[in-house]
């Protein structure tokens, strides 16, 4: 009689366990799936964008999708896009117009344990936007201007207004470039605001075009079609690397401003999950040093990392005090006072 209650007992312990199994719609909580691709906005080269998205999805197995885009084409894209994201992953291109994009809410708050080894000047303390390189502003020159000419190299800023230059300097629009806008910011910032939309006012009748990603008056003047491209001194770099022997570079020597190039996850992430992964990834010491071998030569973050030996000349620079959260916060301003004093 005992064993036919303990029989009995134990039954309606399966039928209870069975009716909880069945209300949770008869099965355990799934596994979460790894994740399998992730979409980016990407600013940094071509070359190495393409190398990035290889070497993640052979590390990690997610696929990478990207569209390559300047620092301010990236933000408008988000902008526009900010009620359905498209992209998860902002990578590559000056921290200030991530800044702008963090003060309007575009991007998601994610501190990577990787990013515990980054200096605390190269990375938001929030999460929002780590640092992955440094590049340091100057002049890219064609050479073969100069010496048939027998010019001496332009030195500083107040060089570049030289009447021998006029026509002959290209820098992209601070509007559409990160690059051109850390040119804005930090003559702004080194000479005051007045001074400096004076002196941009005056670059202005030296200039030839005004391209719309910062990388391009490099090339520009590579080929012979300015004298002078202002850009960072790692795109001349890499264009020596390529063979052309005629480029020459050159940093002011009355002080110069500089990017921190960074990484950060979009506000309604798609993909979140691996964008997580992303980030982790990219801030690896293994991540950092693909750039110096793909045509990317900017001083790295992780101080684990190596940097280029290309760029080690350029490590003494006179650099500015630059204040990446002030030039991020003031952004859309200083592009509307640039506009119109070069329209003055």
């Amino acid at each position: 009689m005992r064993k036919r209650r303990q029989i009995i007992a134990m039954g309606l312990v399966v039928l209870f366990l069975a009716s909880l199994l069945a209300g949770c719609g008869g099965q355990a909580p799934a596994t979460p799936q790894k994740p399998k691709e992730v979409t980016m906005y990407i600013g940094t080269v071509e070359q190495q964008a393409l190398v990035i998205a290889k070497e993640f999805e052979k590390d990690t197995g997610i696929k990478v999708n990207f569209v390559r885009m300047s620092g301010g084409e990236t933000l408008g894209r988000i902008r526009a896009e900010k009620q359905s994201p498209k992209a998860s992953v902002w990578y590559g291109g000056p921290a200030d117009t991530f800044i702008a994009a963090k003060q309007e809410g575009l991007l998601e708050a994610y501190k990577s344990k990787n990013a515990e080894k980054i200096p605390d000047n190269f990375k938001d303390k929030e999460g929002y936007w780590t640092g992955i390189y440094q590049g340091y502003l100057g002049f890219v020159l064609d050479g073969r201007f100069f010496e048939e000419r027998k010019l001496p190299l332009p030195k500083t800023w107040a060089d570049l207004l030289k009447p021998e230059f006029k026509g002959q300097v290209m820098v992209a629009n601070p509007g559409s470039a990160g690059t051109a806008y850390t040119v804005l910011s930090t003559l702004v910032q080194s000479k005051g605001e007045k001074e400096a939309l004076e002196y941009m006012a005056k670059l202005h009748k030296q200039i030839k075009q005004y391209t719309k990603a910062g990388e391009a008056p490099a090339r520009s003047a590579a080929l012979g079609e300015a004298a002078v491209g202002i850009t960072f001194i790692h795109n001349g770099i890499r264009l020596i690397k390529e063979g052309y022997t005629n480029v020459k570079l050159s940093v002011p020597e009355d002080g110069t401003g500089y990017e921190v190039g960074a990484v950060g996850i979009i506000k309604g992430a798609p993909e979140l999950e691996a964008a997580k992964i992303f980030v982790d990834w990219c801030l690896t010491k293994k991540a950092q040093e693909l750039g110096q071998n793909n045509g990317s030569y900017q001083f790295l973050t992780n101080p684990e990392a190596n940097p280029p030996a290309e760029a080690l000349p350029f490590k003494g620079a006179k650099l500015i005090n630059y204040d990446l959260k002030w030039s991020g916060d003031n952004r859309q301003r200083l592009v509307e006072s640039w506009n119109k004093a070069i329209k003055e």
